[in-house]
């Protein structure tokens, strides 16, 4: 990292140019020529901040996730009951993968035939599953959720899911109803874990 304030200004400007290019040009366009001509700095001024175009896509990833991840964390303040917190998650989430789903597809997509690719994929994919894996370990120790269930397994599972529904809904443009969308993946995911208290929930099950 850049010592300097001018060092971190040019360094962000990198960042922020290769994020730009790849989305609007994709991994065709993306290299260190046309992201310092982007950046507005010289061809030798990339190499100064960045060994290779492989580490800026890495740091544009990360950048790109951690806005993302942060985004859609849910404030301990929300709310007490837990599907309320259900809810407000998968708002924020999907709301977040609308803003970097750009990128994070162009990754996801190279992952096939690039070994490094599939691992940044797997990088951003475990800040979810560790987020949902420990909620769920948490409801289920509180005695509002399946004990039976695997914790890791089904924070994939679910965490697939919305994912796969954001997709359909900002990549592929099907018409939906965000309220309609979070109401109705919220109700799944409870009732998925056997969420006592959500909604229609009578008490029955475990």
């Amino acid at each position: 990292m850049p010592t300097t304030t001018r060092g971190r200004r040019t360094r962000d400007a990198l960042i922020s140019a290769g994020r730009e290019i790849l989305e609007q040009c994709g991994l065709s366009g993306f290299s260190p020529e046309t992201v310092a001509q982007a950046a507005g700095v010289s061809y030798g001024t990339f190499y100064t901040y960045f060994e290779s175009k492989e580490d800026l896509l890495r740091t544009v990833v990360r950048a790109v996730a951690g806005e993302m991840f942060a985004a859609s964390l849910v404030s301990p303040a929300t709310a007490d009951d837990a599907y309320t917190r259900i809810v407000e998650a998968n708002r924020r989430y999907l709301r977040a993968w609308a803003e970097a789903s750009k990128v994070l597809r162009l990754v996801e997509q190279g992952a096939d035939s690039d070994e490094a690719m599939r691992e940044m994929v797997l990088e951003v994919r475990e800040l979810y599953v560790t987020r949902g894996e420990e909620g769920l370990r948490r409801l289920q120790g509180a005695g509002l959720a399946d004990p039976s269930l695997d914790p890791r397994l089904t924070a994939i599972a679910l965490g697939a899911m919305v994912e796969q529904v954001a997709h359909v809904m900002y990549s592929l443009k099907e018409p939906l109803d965000e309220n309609e969308v979070v109401d109705h993946l919220s109700r799944l995911w409870a009732a998925a874990i056997s969420l006592r208290g959500r909604p229609g929930h009578e008490g029955g099950d475990t």
